[in-house]
């Protein structure tokens, strides 16, 4: 589904469901570099649920259009508006990675929207190697390589899926490798830059950790966890970064469980 929002053209992916304004919403954000393809499975299952599905393609992304944010704030401001535009009078939001970060500034700017979060490899900073930011700046496909490679587990690195068919690395590197000129590195600084005090978050709140992540380690994601009061923590052993291709299966009923109960 396409809307315009401030003037520019935005992609929602509905799950191939339909709007209902009875019916609860969530949100999916997605990570540095990816689009709404990433939440395919995880979004048809809750349209199937009776849920009203927004898997957004940030600006820049996907089949968004306009120029994409370089900080966490304007993308949780973007979608404000974009929840406002659909007229979702209330929310739950899955992030991963990046999108995590969107999820907590959303939660703790709009308390009265949001109903529940998700927060999927997430850290506070999420810290980027001068490397990375370095190779992305420059529009390096390296940028995409090293993002890839750090991002799989050893086992996620071989190929091996939950899911027949899958070529797990094969997968992430097309996502990156698809996005435009300097989008990767805007996506970066944003993370890089964000800050926020996570105890000031006041919904019910689920994080899922890999216990193999290099991007954002577990123990970041625990030191998250531990200020969130009331917060669920799941680890997911053997598990890197990239755990919407490697445990999808998991991923799915963890968020099922999660966020079912706001029906």
């Amino acid at each position: 589904m396409k809307i315009e929002v401030n003037g520019s053209q935005v992609f929602v992916g509905t799950g191939t469901g339909n709007h209902n304004r009875d019916a609860p919403a969530i949100v999916f954000v997605h990570g540095a570099a990816m689009d709404h393809t990433v939440w395919t499975a995880i979004a048809r299952f809750f349209a199937r649920h009776g849920f009203n599905v927004a898997a957004v393609d940030l600006p820049g992304h996907g089949h968004s259009g306009g120029t994409p944010f370089d900080s966490v704030e304007d993308m949780s401001g973007w979608l404000r508006d974009v929840i406002d535009s659909l007229d979702f009078p209330s929310v739950s939001i899955v992030g991963h990675s990046m999108g995590s970060l969107v999820a907590m500034r959303f939660a703790h700017d709009h308390r009265d929207l949001t109903e529940r979060i998700s927060l999927l490899g997430t850290s506070l900073p999420m810290s980027v190697t001068p490397l990375l930011l370095n190779a992305a700046q420059a529009n390096s496909y390296n940028a995409y390589l090293m993002a890839n490679t750090w991002s799989h587990s050893p086992r996620g690195q071989l190929g091996s899926s939950d899911n027949p068919g899958v070529w797990m690395m094969g997968v992430g590197e097309r996502l990156m490798g698809r996005c435009g000129a300097d989008v990767f590195h805007a996506d970066l600084q944003a993370c890089n830059a964000f800050e926020l005090e996570p105890a000031d978050i006041g919904c019910p709140t689920l994080l899922v950790l890999g216990d193999a992540d290099q991007m954002t380690p577990a123990r970041a994601g625990l030191a998250v966890a531990e200020k969130i009061e009331g917060a669920r923590t799941i680890r997911l052993e053997g598990c890197g970064h990239a755990m919407l291709t490697e445990r999808p299966n998991q991923i799915l009923d963890l968020l099922s469980e999660h966020h079912l109960a706001t029906k």
